[in-house]
């Protein structure tokens, strides 16, 4: 036992939401996979009845499912990878409220102007992406990083939005999860100053 414990001591949960969402979405995948795909419906959002419950749940936890394991595993690489910078930049509550509200927004949004179903964290990792260029950000001046990942992430996002293409990949969400990630990254500064 005392092995386990200094092995564990080596190890760091050196990111608190970033981790923990992390590892919800994983237990998540495992659980779809054990059900053979029965929790699916819990965990994603999309047109569906105002009177029904899960219309609402599916909200906020349509950002814990993910397809499969490529699709989990593709947003995850980034997401670990930027993830723990910018909960340290911002602080793991206004990263945690952050999240809730691109969570949100997408549901809402997708709700309102498409009929495709959303899962995954695609929008919570655009926002990361876009918060990112924020982080060395001095006030009254334009990330030249901003800029570049407009026009590699969002214009290729965009392009693909209008081509009305079946990739079952909610291009909206990923805008909606840039632009909250603007939104968030030119307010908070002003929290910072």
């Amino acid at each position: 036992m005392n092995k386990i414990t200094n092995i564990l001591n080596y190890f760091q949960y050196n990111s608190i939401i970033i981790l923990s969402y992390f590892f919800i979405c994983l237990g998540i995948l495992f659980l779809n996979f054990l059900t053979k795909g029965k929790t699916e419906k819990y965990f994603c959002s999309g047109r569906s009845s105002l009177l029904n419950p899960l219309t609402y749940f599916g909200f906020i936890s349509h950002i814990f499912g993910h397809k499969n394991w490529d699709h989990f595993s593709s947003n995850f690489i980034t997401i670990l990878l930027i993830g723990p910078l910018i909960e340290e930049r911002y602080g793991s509550i206004l990263l945690l409220k952050m999240i809730i509200v691109c969570a949100i927004s997408i549901a809402l949004i997708n709700f309102i102007f498409s009929k495709k179903w959303i899962w995954g964290s695609s929008g919570i990792l655009y926002m990361l992406i876009v918060l990112s260029s924020f982080v060395n950000f001095e006030v009254g001046k334009i990330p030249l990083t901003l800029i570049f990942i407009f026009i590699f992430y969002l214009t290729s996002e965009i392009k693909n939005l209008f081509l009305k293409n079946n990739d079952n990949v909610s291009h909206l969400g990923h805008l909606i999860g840039a632009i909250v990630g603007i939104i968030f990254g030119f307010y908070s500064h002003t929290l910072f100053k």
